[in-house]
């Protein structure tokens, strides 16, 4: 009997309590644990601050073994969404530091015995050399069915894997976000192509079909829900799309957009769909059980499935698992608390949204110094960060700077860059009018102290500029905000000139849309405008420059400001308060 068959005789997917056939000889009873967007926090050490932690793999752990231990190993299934590879310090030691040890997250991913991992974007950055070699190590496949080798047209990764539970056949079917050419150079990704993620699983899931006739069909997905948001051309959280528009599966789990969600959706052909995304960080797990009743002859007449979002930070950390991992917490703390110079004072991102700030003063003279271009671009990739007084270490510098992107120095005329600057400020702030409360663009049309207020948009797209002297009006348009006055060395700005413009690598290639939606360049020109290029992360040249320099001091330099003063300050003053309540 084939599975469309024991899907017309169960009557379709019961979710709610439902009597077990007579018919009925054996029931299985399976539990799914999803993770995603770990990005790093394995251990209960958040070593960018130097604290205790929340969330993390070995609260995970704690939760998996109590899982085992009650209802039989074989019976729990642990997958795992992808972004593995960036994040906490611990995965970038392993990544650029110590490469020659084995890599720390396959150690803690064969420890655990995940069943199977999807790639993330943000594995991706990490380059061919780290996530291949983390690859190799794992004792489970890596999946990725639409990452496709451009040498043989065939996945480069595994497309999907199949397991088996006491009699029962599980389907694993993994997919990334398409949008990697958006956001990382090429080196990065080098024969590799990325095909849509609908047209990927309608093909991988009649294979899986024809082939393996599984009982049950898993989307492991480093996608988000929301599709809505695109990026450029590409459908970037395509997930919820392919679980409506492409029958067969039976569970979607999701991950990307660091998002809780867990829901049910009746598909296409008229089937429901759990749909499930813990977020990040392993504060919570997925969790799906699954009841099949099976008759005489192993045929499944029956089917329950549950979706549950299970919180584990307040779980102790597994000491087994800590005993285990000891001597890699102890290499990484040495790594972070490596002293590399001294601030003479506190930089915050916090004034980063309303004008100059010190914070973002540091990477723009960084940027400059080490590139040597005439203009700085870049934003606040930590939305609430402090480097205080006195001593700098390493763990600083991931405060600082977030992303493990390269730095560019691309070729712009005055007038791209002014539009540059308009698609900044265009996602950045709202036009106001003379006694408007809000200067910021607030998901919610009224914002309040109360929870943590979102900003409709990411503040990592949100750049300003140093080398050049400029306003914006917050009671103009969008479009017609941002006013040059000149260059800060004194000379005259020239909208017709080409400057060198220093910019991270996720920008120059497309990311957020600021080179492509703003100045007008089309996606497939950009590499064209690069005239240099780091061969290492950003993180690596700050690190290197700020040894060099040995101190640092806060420089407010007002290069830009909001205007007019007497409507953009008192909103300021205000969202200040709305968004930094402590």
């Amino acid at each position: 009997m084939n599975r469309i068959s024991r899907i017309l005789l169960a009557a379709g997917m019961a979710l709610a309590a439902t009597t077990t056939p007579m018919e009925a000889q054996k029931t299985v009873d399976l539990t799914i644990v999803h993770t995603t967007d770990v990005h790093g926090n394995f251990f209960p050490r958040d070593y960018i601050n130097r604290r205790p932690g929340s969330g993390s793999l070995a609260r995970v752990a704690t939760y998996v073994d109590s899982l085992r231990a009650v209802r039989g190993a074989e019976n729990v299934i642990l997958l795992d969404g992808g972004d593995i590879l960036q994040g906490q310090p611990t995965v970038y030691y392993y990544n650029f530091v110590d490469t020659v040890a084995p890599h720390v997250a396959a150690r803690v991913y064969n420890f655990m015995n995940y069943d199977a991992i999807t790639i993330g974007n943000h594995d991706v950055e990490t380059g061919h050399d780290v996530y291949d070699r983390f690859n190799s190590r794992l004792t489970k496949p890596m999946l990725g069915a639409n990452v496709i080798n451009t040498a043989t047209g065939e996945p480069y990764f595994k497309p999907y894997t199949v397991i088996d539970r006491g009699g029962v056949k599980i389907a694993i079917l993994g997919l990334l976000t398409p949008a990697i050419p958006a956001w990382l150079p090429e080196n990065l990704w080098s024969g590799m192509e990325f095909e849509e993620m609908v047209e990927s699983a309608g093909k991988w899931v009649d294979i899986i079909r024809e082939n393996e006739d599984p009982d049950i069909l898993i989307g492991l997905f480093h996608s988000g829900n929301d599709a809505s948001r695109r990026t450029g051309d590409y459908l970037e959280n395509a997930s919820t799309v392919v679980a409506q528009s492409v029958p067969g599966f039976d569970i979607v789990l999701t991950g990307h957009d660091h998002t809780r969600n867990n829901k049910i959706i009746l598909n296409d052909a008229g089937e429901q769909v759990v749909i499930l995304n813990p977020a990040n960080n392993a504060d919570n797990v997925s969790e799906v059980r699954v009841t099949l009743a099976l008759d005489a002859d192993g045929n499944i007449v029956d089917r329950r499935f549950k979706g549950d979002i299970v919180n584990v930070d307040a779980l102790t950390p597994s000491a087994r698992f800590l005993d285990e991992f000891g001597p890699e917490m102890q290499a990484v703390e040495e790594f972070v608390g490596r002293k590399l110079g001294e601030s003479t004072g506190d930089f915050t991102s916090r004034e980063a949204l309303f004008g100059p700030s010190s914070f973002m003063r540091l990477i723009h003279d960084l940027q400059l110094k080490i590139t040597g271009a005439d203009i700085s671009m870049a934003a606040p990739l930590s939305f609430d960060a402090t480097i205080n007084r006195g001593d700098i270490r390493v763990s600083d510098m991931f405060n600082l700077y977030k992303y493990e992107n390269l730095l560019y120095v691309m070729a712009l005329s005055g007038r791209e860059i002014k539009d540059y600057l308009e698609e900044s400020y265009a996602n950045w702030i709202t036009t106001m009018k003379p006694g408007d409360e809000h200067i910021l663009l607030f998901a919610d049309v009224e914002p309040t102290q109360s929870g943590t207020p979102a900003l409709k948009n990411a503040s990592y797209n949100f750049d300003s500029a140093a080398g050049i002297n400029y306003t914006v009006d917050v009671t103009a348009p969008a479009g017609s905000r941002v006013t040059i006055t000149g260059m800060e060395n004194g000379e005259p700005f020239d909208p017709d000139k080409t400057y060198r413009v220093a910019v991270n690598s996720y920008r120059g290639n497309g990311g957020g849309d600021l080179l492509t939606r703003g100045a007008g360049i089309p996606r497939e020109k950009l590499a064209e405008r690069i005239v240099w290029a780091t061969d290492r992360d950003m993180r690596y040249y700050l690190i290197k420059e700020i040894e060099r320099l040995g101190a640092i001091s806060p420089r407010d330099v007002d290069n830009w400001q909001f205007v007019p003063a007497d409507v953009a300050e008192p909103a300021i003053e205000n969202d200040l308060k709305i968004l930094f309540t402590k």
